[in-house]
């Protein structure tokens, strides 16, 4: 085997890259339980292209035949239903854990200098999720998939000028049909992914570039021993991983209870008009994008003008990529701002929850108040945070990992 590797290295840099993304790499040794969820992010990824894989070799990307075709993965092919299964709620588990990445990042200020860049991937990898997943929602052909595609797509038009054209460049007819269908599967199928598997491979090398975030804030390249090793810091391999391994059964027992028991969690996972075949001349009475979209699709309801809800959606989503040149605190982690950004942190999670539940239900007043209000409050959360963070009193910052 030695002598294997031997000519293996002499070719490949394989012992190189095992020692400096995993053996030798460096993390603090303080990740608590926010920190299992990029590698569950990996995880979800492997599995929505292993099923996605599969999925393939059945299903039939044309208006006739691919709803009859996801009936036919569903009800004759072997094990197929555990297949589409398995790549539909992964959709949604993704997004779970990923929003979940995010707000660790938010928390501990995983996007303040030197970390930019590995942010700023992160969220182009955001950004073709959200692409990848909502040309995916067309592809069974049902009644919410063809709706909710129509909705979006119709957005573009709202831009002045090029918006017609534009509008119907994406869907490549008058209206969406077949050629819609195709293209949108090829994008999902092959260009998406192989651009998803880009971003990630750079958000890693950007993040083994840097060093890895913690809890407190600390930077433990500062504090080294003789041999160039951090003080506070464990080789990634065997001590989070093995440490995700725990991490990765817990969510499979869960993953795994919602395939198998509840797989359409109340209609939020699987809609229930997308269970009839899409039909242009009979429009659901509510038609909403699937739930991870519901945040930003409130903000686009609650601006009462057209062009400027998309161009709140689209600003919902932009900010973020602005987030690191906005913090102006001195510390990285919440642990040690001041009361100021708690505060406002949790306003902010707490209107993203509220914009996403009235983005998935019927207009109402209530609805309209409940959006604007927090739409209102989501973007207060970044543009006052150059003040809030620069005046506000914050914690002295260890020297070392205390915890």
């Amino acid at each position: 085997m030695s002598k294997f590797m031997e000519w293996v290295d002499a070719r490949f840099p394989a012992t190189k890259m095992w020692e400096e993304h995993l053996s030798k790499y460096y993390a603090p040794k303080n990740f608590n339980f926010f920190y299992f969820f990029g590698s569950l992010a990996l995880l979800v990824l492997v599995n929505q292209i292993i099923t996605g894989i599969w999925l393939t070799m059945s299903y039939t990307p044309s208006a006739e035949e691919a709803f009859a075709s996801v009936e036919y993965i569903m009800r004759d092919v072997d094990y197929g239903w555990i297949i589409r299964l398995l790549h539909s709620t992964g959709a949604s588990a993704f997004f779970i854990v990923v929003y979940m990445h995010m707000f660790r990042g938010l928390l501990y200020g995983s996007y303040q200098k030197p970390r930019e860049l590995v942010w700023l991937f992160g969220m182009l990898i955001y950004l073709a999720l959200m692409a990848e997943a909502f040309m995916g929602y067309l592809l069974p052909w049902g009644q919410m998939s063809y709706w909710g595609a129509q909705v979006i797509i119709s957005l573009f038009g709202a831009i002045p000028v090029i918006g017609a054209d534009l509008t119907q460049w994406i869907r490549g007819d008058y209206l969406i049909s077949g050629i819609t269908l195709n293209r949108f599967f090829a994008l999902h199928v092959v260009a998406l992914p192989i651009v998803v598997l880009g971003l990630v491979v750079l958000h890693i090398l950007a993040l083994h570039e840097v060093g890895s975030n913690n809890p407190e804030g600390v930077d433990i390249k500062k504090k080294k021993d003789a041999n160039g090793i951090p003080l506070d810091g464990i080789p990634f391999h065997p001590y989070y991983t093995v440490k995700d391994i725990v991490g990765v059964v817990v969510f499979l027992f869960v993953f795994c209870a919602i395939v198998f028991f509840f797989p359409e969690m109340g209609g939020y996972f699987l809609e229930k008009p997308n269970f009839e075949v899409a039909n242009a001349f009979k429009t659901p009475a509510h038609i909403a994008p699937v739930w991870y979209f519901t945040p930003f699709y409130a903000i686009l309801r609650a601006v009462p003008d057209k062009l400027m809800g998309v161009v709140a959606m689209g600003a919902a989503i932009a900010i973020l990529f602005v987030l690191p040149w906005l913090d102006r605190s001195p510390v990285k982690s919440i642990r040690h701002k001041g009361w100021l950004s708690k505060i406002w942190m949790w306003v902010f999670a707490l209107s993203f929850v509220i914009l996403g539940y009235y983005g998935s239900q019927a207009p109402s007043d209530l609805g309209t108040i409940m959006s604007r209000t927090c739409t209102i409050l989501y973007f207060a959360f970044f543009l006052l945070m150059p003040f809030y963070t620069r005046m506000e009193k914050t914690k002295p910052v260890p020297d070392r990992v205390t915890c």
